[in-house]
């Protein structure tokens, strides 16, 4: 039994660990209110793969966590801030563990 367990545990770490995908960090200028924050989660909520999104206002800071395999380019970026009215400035991207 408590092989079975300790097997059943094993798989769904390595399930999970495989599962990992990015994190996006974008500065972005003119996100000011809460109603900015939620035009930018709407947009890229339509974006397939896109897991969670983070708006800090404080910071200009725009964090959105995707599934493996899906790459936000910063041309695309760009464009979507661009498009919403908002000015994008940069874009960090790091592996999730």
């Amino acid at each position: 039994m408590k092989r079975i367990l300790t097997a059943t545990l094993l798989f769904i770490w390595s399930l999970s660990s495989l599962a990992a995908g990015s994190q996006y960090i974008m500065r972005v200028d003119g996100l000011v209110c809460p109603f900015c924050a939620y035009g930018i989660e709407k947009k890229l909520k339509e974006i397939e793969g896109v897991e969670a999104i983070d708006v800090d206002l404080d910071n200009g800071l725009v964090t959105v966590n995707t599934a493996t395999g899906i790459d936000l380019s910063e041309e695309r970026m760009k464009q979507l801030f661009t498009d919403s009215g908002f000015t994008y400035r940069s874009m960090t991207k790091t592996p999730q563990e």
